[in-house]
């Protein structure tokens, strides 16, 4: 048996071309364009390439772009007065500030200091606990891409045994929440899990967001489940080359699982389209209209 693939670029394709045709809509009948603002504070190589990636899209769609960058030793004040600004701009309608941050800026310092209404990676404890509360406008990018691609090729996961191996705020947390929202039963795996590979055997749906590559083997799949992977890790190919590969070991995954996400191609190819479609329903929801069915 070999799983079906959950095509996460086709999808992806797709729900661009309607956040693209709403933002149209929205500009022509309202006078509304979306603005989306990155923040970026030191120079890392992968983060500027995400950064410049989303700048891209936000344009190719319609929307307007602007980006901040400050330098690695940034002060945590500095960066807090970049925020305040953009938070003040009624031109940005969603506010992304790319993480990790340097040791000196705290994480918690940024999120209590960024406007909830533009908070398009839903990270701030206003967005979180209006998800625990099942009232959120703005949900994180990538279980919110997770959520949609399981609706399109797997469809109702209401009672299914769920194990989201990961607990980081970014995914982990809010994809439980979400799947308890559909009424899946959830699990929660991490670093002090006790028989992971028990708890993997038994999940109808097998979530893995931990960054650590093919760090779940083929005999921790149920026959017939669906594999989530979140995991996006570069390993040595040999020959001074590099391959991008998740946390399941995909070939081994694909001959026991129903449904497999593969990694390129799968979860990550949602996530910038995601927050394309964050920041169109935030812009929406700041100028007093209801956000398009998307």
């Amino acid at each position: 048996m070999t799983a079906s693939i959950i095509d996460g670029k086709v999808y992806a394709a797709r729900l661009r071309i309607k956040v693209e045709a709403e933002t149209s809509k929205l500009k022509a009948a309202h006078g509304v364009v979306p603005g989306l603002a990155t923040v970026l504070v030191g120079n890392d190589p992968a983060s500027e390439i995400y950064v410049r990636n989303k700048g891209k899209v936000a344009e190719a769609i319609g929307f307007k772009s602007a980006h901040v960058s400050l330098p690695a030793d940034a002060s945590e004040a500095a960066v807090l007065k970049a925020v305040e600004v953009l938070n003040a701009d009624k031109s940005i309608h969603g506010i992304l500030v790319q993480m990790p941050l340097p040791k000196q800026v705290r994480e918690a310092a940024v999120l209590d200091t960024l406007d909830p209404a533009k908070d398009v990676d839903a990270l701030t404890p206003t967005n979180a606990g209006l998800l625990l509360s099942g009232r959120a406008h703005l949900v994180s990018c990538t279980p919110a891409g997770v959520m949609m691609l399981l609706k399109e090729y797997v469809g109702d996961v209401a009672g299914r045994d769920v194990l989201v191996i990961g607990r980081s705020l970014l995914f982990g947390k809010p994809s439980a929440q979400l799947f308890l929202a559909a009424n899946a039963t959830v699990t929660m795996a991490h670093s002090r899990t006790r028989d992971l590979s028990g708890h993997a055997r038994r999940a109808d749906i097998l979530v893995a967001a931990i960054g650590k590559p093919n760090f779940v083997p083929g005999d921790w799949i149920k026959p017939g489940s669906v594999v989530v992977d979140v995991g996006i890790n570069r390993i040595d190919a040999g020959g001074g080359k590099t391959k991008v590969v998740g946390d399941v070991d995909y070939d081994a995954a694909a001959r026991i699982a129903g449904h497999i996400t593969p990694v390129p191609g799968g979860v990550g190819a949602m996530t910038i389209v995601c927050l394309m479609r964050n920041t169109l329903i935030a812009a929406c929801a700041q100028n007093g209209l209801a956000a398009p069915e998307l």
